[in-house]
This record gives structure tokens, sequence and C-alpha cells, in this order.
């Protein structure tokens, strides 16, 4: 009596196992990280463009883990003539868009977001539009770190953030602004 109790008992902490396991294997993954030096760069995505379209934006979050700030100056990508970073801002109730000319500041132990209504990617005289599930390859320019290839998934025309991969993985969702700790 007491070996088949002790048999059920192992069945049953296998099955929660197993049960357990199951669950963490669908839990929502981060999306990929790109490292380079003291930055980390992740949520990486874009939006689909309609046929005809000539711009598509850029949206990502870096960290700097160091003890320097580092400064994003632009990057290129084989799909746009040019690839610049942008401000996008609210003034007097009208939206404005312009380049910054000295790019977007990474203080050491801080994050910065570039994401749809604020600091941005543009990319420039796109040879073909943007399509959903696509991973388009950007490469970035900093100061510090030089240049770093990433790639952005390409989600939904509307979208605000990154959501489910192809594979079915949840990405953290995007937030408008620019700037703070995660």
């Amino acid at each position: 009596m007491q070996m088949k109790l002790l048999a059920y008992s192992s069945i049953r902490c296998a099955l929660a196992a197993i049960a357990l396991l199951y669950c963490f294997s669908a839990w929502p993954a981060r999306a990929e990280e790109v490292k380079a030096g003291d930055l980390v760069i992740s949520q990486a995505w874009s939006r689909a463009t309609p046929g005809g379209a000539k711009i598509g934006g850029g949206y990502l979050t870096i960290e700097n883990k160091g003890s320097v700030p580092d400064r994003l100056v632009g990057g290129s990508a084989d799909v746009a003539s040019k690839v610049e970073v942008h401000e996008m801002s609210m003034k007097d109730g009208v939206m404005t868009m312009r380049p910054l000319e000295k790019g977007v500041t990474i203080e050491p132990g801080k994050t910065v977001k570039l994401a749809p209504g604020g600091n941005h990617l543009m990319l420039f005289d796109l040879k073909s539009p943007l399509k959903q599930g696509e991973k388009l390859p950007v490469t970035l320019e900093f100061e510090k770190a030089g240049k770093v290839k990433i790639s952005l998934e390409v989600e939904s025309v509307g979208a605000q953030g990154p959501t489910a991969n192809s594979d079915g993985k949840m990405q953290m969702k995007g937030m408008p602004g620019h700037s703070g700790k995660m």
C-alpha cells in the first residue's frame, strides 16, 4: 500500500512538473536583444507600409549599462536610401516632425525608447513596401558603439508596438515617449 502511494505521488509530481514546463514554454518571450559594447538594443520594430509609400518608421529601446554616454546619430538600410533619427512633437495643437541633427543621447544607466509619437527612425525613399511579418535589416550608427546590425520586426500598418511574432512569441508593447527606466 505504501509503495502504491509513493508511486502515485511520484507520478503526480512528474505531471505537475510537465504542466509547469508547458506553461513556461508558452510564456511571452522578450524581443530579441542586441548588445553593442555597453548598449543593449531591444524591442526593434516597424510598421507595414501601403504600396507606393516612400517613408517608413523604426522604433526600438536602447539601454546604456555603461558609465559614459553614447549617441545614436543615424543608420542605414538596404530598403531605404537614407535613415535618420527624427523627433515628433506637439506644439500649439500642431504635430511637427524634424530630424535630430545631433541624434539621441543615451546617458549611462538610462533607457531611451524610440516610439510612435516621439523620437523614432525615419526610413526615406523606400525601394519596396514594408510587409507585416518581415524582418527588416537595419544598421544603426552610434558615436561610441559604432555600427550595429539589428532587425526590425514589421508589424501591422496601425501597430502601436511589437505584438506576437509569426512563431507565436509575444514581444513587449512599445509605449509613446522616448526615455525613462523600463
